[in-house]
This record gives C-alpha cells, structure tokens and sequence, in this order.
C-alpha cells in the first residue's frame, strides 16, 4: 500500500522503469520525467494500475526554453479521486520530434493537445484532429515560443463600421507611466507623501494608553 507520495514516486520508477528518466520531489509535489515515446504507455499505467487510479487527466501544457537542444517541456498533470493525490509528468522534445498523442488513453487530451501545438509547436502524432484552437485561420508562428517576434504579423478583427473581417498589421499599444515614488513592494514609509494623499481625509490619531 502506497502512502506517501514518495513511495508512490520509488514504485513508478520500478514499475516503469524503461520509461522513467528521473523522478523528483519539490514542496510535496511529484514530478516524474519520462522518455517522450513512452508517454502514452506511462500514463496508461497510471490511469489503471490499482496502486496509482489516476483516473483524471487535469491538464496537457508546455514550456520552452530555447537554450536546450530539447527546447520543449510538455507537461501533464493527472488527479487520482481514489487516493487523493496529484502527480506531475513531463518529458523533453524538440521543433520537429513528434509526441506521442494520449488522445486514446485520455480524451480529455484533445484539446489540450491542440492547444499546445498551437501555441508551442509541437507535434502530436495521431492526434485525430491536430488543428490551432485559439489563434485564427492562417495564423504563422506560435505566440508562447520564446522566440516569437512581437511585430510583424497580421491580426484579425470585425470591423463593426465596415461591417465585415478586417485584417491588418498587429499593433501592441502600451501606455508608459512614470511615477515619482517608490513602488510599494521596494519600502513606502508614511513619510512618504504620494500624489493623491492630499484628497484623503485626515483621521485623528487616538492617544496610546
């Protein structure tokens, strides 16, 4: 009987252990990485073995960190209602390996799947419909790539003058403020004086006893 999510972490490196590369604890958090084209049969276990039921697939997400070769992190996060536990599962690929898609081991990955390649990217092999999800037709680039460039591409929009679907170049319009005081999070002492304190009320200080 399993119970403690270090146990839990030992047992899936045994019983699986073609497949785990490495398994790490952090603020009682388990993370177990995994070779990518064991993925599918690595959470298979951990949907039906009876020591694990992770029933629930909560989440498919990526990570990029373009100064890897394997630049992609993708990363699954599984709940067990059985035992109450929660488990990380993450494996490493890179712009042109594809990942296996979970699709027949959890339904629920199908549109986390696509969103994924979407915004990162990565391909998933037998993904029934691997198609973007949150950017629009004929959209280039993926938007979460470190690397993607913040100019230079076309935005959709309805033009409610016009009547119609516009398309014209993305602009990212951001207001510069300068304040002449500190930030709060770096030490405001009530010394202090900050633009609008004039407009505050006065309270009367009470007497210490």
């Amino acid at each position: 009987m399993i119970e403690t999510i270090e146990q839990l972490g030992a047992y899936l490196a045994e019983k699986q252990s073609s497949a785990v590369v490495s398994t790490a604890l952090e603020r009682d958090e388990l993370t177990v990485t995994v070779n990518r084209g064991d993925i599918a049969t690595f959470l298979t276990f951990l949907r039906d073995d009876p020591e694990c039921l992770f029933k629930l697939l909560m989440d498919v997400c990526g990570a990029d960190y373009p100064e890897r070769l394997q630049r992609f992190d993708v990363v699954y996060h599984l709940l067990s209602l059985k035992f109450n536990r929660r488990v990380r599962v993450r494996l490493e690929t890179d712009e042109v390996s594809p990942v296996p898609s979970v699709v027949d081991v959890f339904p629920s990955a199908g549109w986390f799947e696509r969103e994924t390649w979407d915004m990162y990217g990565v391909f998933f092999e037998n993904h029934p419909d691997l198609r973007r999800i949150l950017t629009d037709y004929g959209f280039e680039g993926h938007p979460l790539r470190k690397d993607f460039p913040m100019t230079g591409y076309v935005e959709v929009r309805y033009d409610d003058e016009q009547k119609r679907v516009v398309y014209e170049p993305v602009s990212l319009v951001q207001d510069f403020r300068s304040f002449d005081f500190m930030s709060p999070w770096e030490g405001i002492t009530s010394q202090v004086a900050l633009p609008g304190d004039e407009k505050a009320p006065i309270m009367p200080t009470k007497p210490r006893a």
